[in-house]
């Protein structure tokens, strides 16, 4: 079984392109340092629900929309190892400052995974 990083982001819309650019360096170096799949995925058939939702998970603005993200590993060892060496990446210093980020990283979640059914 693989280990899987989940993250939810809410992006304005204008931002897109930029988190675009942004991700898309960044799964570079994610594959580079051992990653197996890096995933970026934009929201376009989630609805805000009634008791709780993407959008409601990250307090979507109008003006926004969620971005849904994941990043595969061969194991939770695995990962540990590769986040240290992605975090420690000079390339990704300016990723690093919430002031530089197209989004509000303070609504941003994420978290590990272990899968139960991979077919």
């Amino acid at each position: 079984m693989s280990y899987v990083d989940g993250i939810v982001v809410p992006v304005p819309k204008a931002n897109l392109a930029v988190y675009r650019s942004m991700v898309r360096k960044a799964g570079k170096i994610w594959r580079e340092h051992g990653a197996l799949q890096y995933t970026e995925c934009v929201a376009d058939d989630v609805k805000p629900g009634k008791v709780t939702s993407f959008p409601q998970a990250v307090k979507l603005k109008p003006d926004e929309v969620v971005v849904f993200s994941w990043i595969v590993y061969k194991s939770r060892r695995d990962r540990d190892r590769i986040m240290k060496k992605v975090m420690s990446d000079p390339r990704l210093a300016d990723m690093m400052d919430p002031k530089k980020l197209p989004f509000d990283g303070k609504r941003m979640f994420w978290g590990g995974f272990k899968p139960i059914v991979e077919l």
